[in-house]
């Protein structure tokens, strides 16, 4: 099956058209418009080594309805613990290079290019990109960050150097998108962390619809902190 190459226009191909593997696209464009037309449409990149940047539109994706979410009794023990202190966006670089850069099972390298750090570094400055940081004892432990727009959070990837840290941050987040009213997370691809959280797989057309109902919400741009919930 072809895979559309992209031009110097922000529009992609009908999803219906990606291959097996959920690849609709391919091009180096990580310009901050190509990067939330893509967003907003249920579309992200993610690098292959060998090829250029892919973008992609699996089918089935996977999500998480914040109000489904599970914390098990273990996290919540955690939580009331507070052993972690959680922060907002204090650390954006330091949270998407330690992602970058721990260790995981099965994993040689990162997919994090500096290309694509870069680009959410912008986003970040733009007020697109967030971090949950999980702190203890003045030291980032863990932490997650990812793309807010509308009413939906974009999950990209977390880390830990603590156990439980990285899970306390998403607890945090959950918690916060609720009471915003933002009630998704796309969190793109199946993960056993995060399944336990209660995500699951959605058919591809029921997810975008969900995504494209969920752009009339208001975007929480800007930095976020304890003080803006």
């Amino acid at each position: 099956m072809p895979v559309h190459l992209l031009d110097d226009r922000l529009s992609f191909p009908p999803v219906e058209l990606a291959t097996p593997e959920g690849v609709l696209a391919v091009g180096d464009d990580l310009r901050i418009e190509r990067l939330l037309a893509a967003y907003a449409n249920g579309i992200f990149p993610w690098p292959v080594r060998g090829f250029p940047l892919l973008w992609f539109c699996p089918d089935p994706r996977y999500v998480l309805p914040v109000g489904e979410a599970h914390l098990g009794r273990t996290l919540r023990k955690e939580i009331r613990r507070a052993r972690f202190e959680v922060r907002y966006d204090t650390a954006f670089t330091e949270v998407i290079d330690g992602c970058a850069h721990v260790p995981r099972p099965g994993q040689d390298g990162t997919w994090i290019t500096s290309a694509l750090r870069n680009a959410f570094v912008q986003l970040h400055q733009l007020g697109y990109a967030h971090s949950v940081e999980a702190w203890r004892a003045g030291r980032l432990v863990g932490g997650l960050y990812g793309v807010s727009l509308g009413g939906v959070f974009f999950g990209e990837s977390m880390f830990a150097l603590e156990a439980n840290a990285s899970k306390v941050a998403f607890a945090h987040l959950l918690e916060r998108l609720e009471g915003w009213g933002h009630d998704l997370v796309d969190c793109q691809v199946e993960t056993e962390h995060l399944a336990r959280f209660g995500a699951r797989p959605w058919a591809r057309t029921r997810f975008l619809d969900a995504v494209r109902s969920r752009m009339s919400v208001r975007t929480r741009r800007g930095r976020w902190s304890e003080d803006n919930g």
